[in-house]
């Protein structure tokens, strides 16, 4: 989802190609043969697959500069990144406290802002697909969190989100509340 909406943010063509987990088409030779490691999302970039969501943010914000998706010191924007990937999405697999604690570090470290960063990039990207991802039954509580809720919400007016949303509905992908 993150690799999508930032694909609408910057407006060029696509062919987006879902794959369904239930289905286990990750595991079937025609995705492997795309991305060896069977994960999502993939970019094929010039006959080559670029994968992991930081990477595909990153080269579509610096391959089109004026998106405007990377105009912010790009060491926080690595920083926010890695803490994404490593800290908070990994943290449900831990257990409830492990995964409250992850989102009580992110709701401190966005410390009330509008944008991650300051101003919207693809850090404001990874980090609203993550927590609209987890929110729900088993993920952060949007009212614990009123930094991200809000965060979450600015997201959800953006013209590249909604365009996601109703993509991704359409294909029967489950939205949370």
């Amino acid at each position: 989802m993150a690799a999508r909406i930032a694909l609408e943010e910057v407006r060029v063509p696509f062919e987006a190609r879902p794959v369904s987990f239930a289905r286990r088409e990750t595991r079937e030779p025609w995705f492997l043969a795309i991305n060896p490691a069977g994960k999502v999302p993939v970019l094929v970039v010039d006959g080559r697959a670029l994968t992991e969501v930081a990477g595909i943010l990153w080269y579509l914000a610096k391959r089109y500069p004026e998106s405007k998706l990377l105009e912010v010191d790009e060491a926080w924007a690595v920083s926010w990144m890695s803490f994404l990937a490593s800290t908070v999405h990994p943290a449900r697999k831990s257990g409830a406290a492990a995964s409250r604690a992850a989102w009580q570090l992110a709701e401190e470290r966005l410390g009330g802002a509008e944008w991650a960063l300051g101003r919207y990039s693809i850090v404001d990207i990874h980090l609203f697909r993550l927590f609209w991802r987890y929110s729900g039954a088993s993920g952060p509580d949007r009212v614990a969190y009123p930094g991200l809720s809000n965060h979450y919400l600015r997201m959800l007016n953006r013209e590249a989100v909604r365009r996601t949303l109703a993509a991704e509905s359409a294909i029967g992908y489950e939205l949370p509340p």
